[in-house]
């Protein structure tokens, strides 16, 4: 019997999601940044072994929509509760639950699908704190199961997969073996862009920073894959900021994303990148289904 089935991971922004959805599948599939609501978009991964296929979604985290962009991350990460298999709800192992967590807690409490408490960042806080918190997160929510790891150092993970093997229904390989990601060349690209620009940019940039890829093709009689990426912002001095003085900044995100990219393709690749204002981009549905949003 060959089992299957589609896994989310809801929690608050900034809990670990992406950093545990890429854990899990052994490759990067998902940015990650120290920044809450780096990921904006339904970003799927596959665990392939002989008698099992897990697509695991990380979703973006759930929080207080302050635009049309928040809103539609919302949205995504509710309805994805009700399409899949199981759900893990994950919190921090170093923080006691918040508004956020009761609120989260509160939603799933109605929902159809079994939900799993996955403890994350057990690695940043003392056994004596870790239990204490464990037992206020049992408080907070029923669970099926619950499991203590870290994502960032790949510890207690497969005790995780494990229970969520016994939980899959019978199903068919979704994806073929060698697949772990359902995502578009272009999505990746632009996500490793926007990846880079949150590392080396402050303040309130990155949250208003979106990646549009314009054109992603062979150039003809050469290996070079050529690029061209749009960086959105919402007000000019932000360009300043993204380009940095002489263009040094922006040159530096065009390295590391390209080095990656290159990795990731493996084949060179030729990338430009400009940066454009599209004003109050967030709060205006025709950029939102430019980007993929349904705002």
């Amino acid at each position: 019997m060959h089992r299957s089935g589609f896994i989310a991971l809801i929690g608050r922004p900034n809990v670990g999601k992406s950093t545990l959805l890429n854990a899990l599948v052994g490759e990067k599939i998902s940015i990650i940044s120290d920044k809450p609501q780096t990921t904006r978009n339904r970003i799927s991964a596959v665990l392939t072994r002989p008698e099992e296929q897990i697509i695991f979604i990380d979703t973006p985290g759930l929080h207080k929509p302050k635009h049309l962009l928040g809103t539609s991350m919302v949205s995504m990460a509710r309805s994805t509760m009700n399409e899949v298999d199981l759900i893990c709800f994950l919190v921090e192992a170093n923080e006691p639950p918040g508004r956020g967590d009761a609120f989260i807690a509160e939603i799933l409490a109605s929902a159809d699908n079994p939900v799993f408490l996955v403890i994350n960042k057990s690695d940043l806080t003392s056994p004596e704190q870790l239990e204490r918190n464990r037992d206020l997160y049992g408080e907070l929510i029923k669970a099926e199961g619950v499991f203590v790891l870290s994502a960032l150092k790949s510890l207690n993970l497969e005790p995780l997969v494990e229970a969520i093997i016994e939980r899959l229904p019978e199903g068919p390989q979704y994806y073929p073996p060698d697949m772990i990601t359902d995502q578009p060349g272009r999505f990746i690209a632009a996500e490793i862009i926007r990846e880079k620009i949150i590392a080396l940019t402050r303040q309130e940039v990155p949250f208003s920073v979106a990646v549009v890829i314009e054109e992603m093709k062979p150039r003809e009689e050469s290996d070079l894959l050529d690029i061209r990426a749009e960086v959105l912002v919402e007000r000019k001095s932000q360009v300043g900021i993204i380009v940095g003085k002489g263009g040094t900044l922006l040159k530096e995100v065009g390295t590391r994303a390209r080095l990656e990219l290159e990795a990731l393709f493996g084949q060179r690749i030729f990338l430009d990148i400009r940066v454009k204002v599209r004003k109050d981009w967030r709060n205006r549905q025709d950029e939102l289904r430019r980007l993929g949003y349904e705002g």
